[in-house]
């Protein structure tokens, strides 16, 4: 495999599909959202996805999200050259045109984004005063 680290990779598809401890109700895993936080730029997807490379920045997370206009000059056509989404999540809207690493959150509320730069002690320690 070209992306495997076990404990990573068997954890997140688990989540993925629904299954472990998770306490809180109707948990969906957001692939916008994740893509805007760990692939802001588009380049992961950029690389895997030759079809997408004419779609710059983060929009790449979004193609059927572009005007005509901009899937053409990107050289994209939805349902030839890249499928249609098979479906596509109500909650995947509000990070929809969403600057990477930006916060869907209301203003003073802490999103996940303000915590990527921390090293893995910042999750385990006790304190967690930063």
């Amino acid at each position: 495999q070209v992306d495997y680290d076990v404990c990573s990779n068997y954890g997140n598809w688990l989540y993925s599909a629904g299954i472990g401890n998770d306490p809180r109700d109707s948990r969906k895993f957001n692939m916008i959202k994740q893509g805007l936080d760990y692939d802001g730029n588009g380049d992961y997807v950029r690389l895997w996805v030759p079809e997408l490379q004419g779609i710059k920045g983060a929009a790449i997370h979004t193609p059927w999200a572009l005007s005509s206009a901009a899937l053409s000059q990107a050289g994209v056509t939805l349902g030839e050259t890249y499928p249609q989404p098979v479906v596509t999540a109500p909650e995947w809207s509000r990070h929809i045109h969403q600057r990477p690493g930006g916060s869907s959150h209301p203003r003073g509320r802490r999103g996940p984004a303000q915590h990527k730069d921390r090293g893995i002690d910042f999750y385990f320690s006790h304190k967690k005063d930063a």
